[in-house]
């Protein structure tokens, strides 16, 4: 990544659903001269590459819903390989993005820009520019489909690395059996801006990469999934799941009930460090993993520092963790108490909201 960024418990509901929507579609409302910021897009639009659907991209699919769409539009996505960029604005809220069918890997939608990859007028792309997906607006869900930055690593005319597939930095963010992979900065999860919250849930998902792969300032919760840790190019094994930069006052990053695994060397991998991101010493970066199966492919002091700040100054912290990476409590390996993780809950990062 770069360097330049006790509530009452309820239970969580099932899958992830869409209100019922009117069937009106967006043009015959453009047709009758009705405002921009009043239309509505069509409840449903499909988007399938070869040609069967209202488009073939993606990125057209969320050009056609109206700024400032009152209610929520469903992108259905036919099985494909869509290799483009697409970026939802900060006034388009309400997308609903589905895979037509229940796995994953069906639809995938990838490109390959790195941060220093060169952009058309001059300049690199940066980290968060780098990009697959990126997502501004709140109220958005994902389901069945996997972002992916296939970026090699081994081009040499490029020396930041940093690849990201998916980038979030809006609040009540829902992905529901996802996949993001990539190497380095695959899963930016941010907000937009330091001051503000950005929920994320993160439910059956597959996650991949190496080094800070899971990173930025969002509210995240990620449960019952499989993080999974991939060599470098080069063959190497060494990296880092987490780099939160919380703000102070907020939560971090909630790894529960999930599986860090991968082919990868034993006691290669931390499982987080904190970043400041440019430097921002009021950052209070946090990361819990609990009731999380760990192979030994984590590190026995799996926390580290970063850039100059020590990850003992933040938040880190383990509870009920089990496999050949998991460890007993010490100085350099933190656990929660029974009535600590009381506090560390899923409903406790999600607040008011119920994906």
């Amino acid at each position: 990544m770069s360097t330049t960024d006790r509530r009452p418990r309820r239970r969580l509901t099932g899958p992830l659903v869409s209100a019922p929507l009117a069937l009106v579609t967006g043009a015959a409302l453009m047709a009758a001269g009705a405002p921009a910021a009043h239309a509505k897009a069509a409840a449903t639009i499909v988007v399938a590459k070869d040609g069967s659907g209202n488009y073939t991209t993606v990125q057209a699919a969320v050009d056609a819903v109206p700024a400032n769409n009152p209610s929520a539009v469903t992108i259905s996505v036919k099985p494909g390989t869509y290799r483009e960029t697409v970026k939802i604005p900060g006034n388009k809220p309400h997308i609903r993005l589905v895979g037509t069918t229940s796995s994953k890997n069906d639809v995938t939608i990838v490109y390959n820009n790195a941060s220093g990859t060169p952009k058309p007028g001059g300049g690199t792309y940066g980290t968060s520019g780098s990009a697959t997906f990126a997502v501004e607006a709140d109220d958005f869900q994902a389901r069945n489909l996997q972002f992916v930055n296939d970026f090699n690593e081994a081009n040499t005319s490029i020396t930041d690395k940093q690849a990201v597939a998916l980038r979030t930095a809006g609040d009540k963010i829902a992905l529901d059996n996802v996949g993001a992979l990539g190497d380095q900065d695959t899963l930016l999860l941010d907000s937009a801006s330091k001051d503000k919250v950005g929920r994320v849930y993160v439910n059956n998902a597959w996650i991949q990469g190496n080094v800070d792969f899971i990173f930025g300032r969002a509210s995240a919760v990620i449960t019952k999934s499989t993080i999974r840790l991939v060599k470098r190019y080069d063959g190497s094994s060494a990296g880092y799941v987490a780099a939160p930069s919380t703000a102070a006052g907020k939560h971090g990053f909630l790894i529960i009930n999930s599986n860090v695994t991968g082919d990868v060397s034993d006691r290669s991998h931390y499982l987080g460090r904190p970043w400041h991101a440019g430097g921002d010493a009021s950052l209070d970066p946090q990361t819990v993993v609990r009731n999380t199966s760990l192979s030994a492919a984590v590190r026995t002091t799996p926390w580290t520092d970063m850039s100059g700040f020590s990850w003992k100054d933040d938040r880190f912290a383990e509870y009920k963790n089990t496999g050949a990476g998991s460890g007993p409590a010490s100085t350099d390996r933190p656990q929660l108490s029974d009535s600590q993780a009381a506090d560390y809950e899923i409903a406790d990062w999600l607040g008011d909201w119920t994906p």
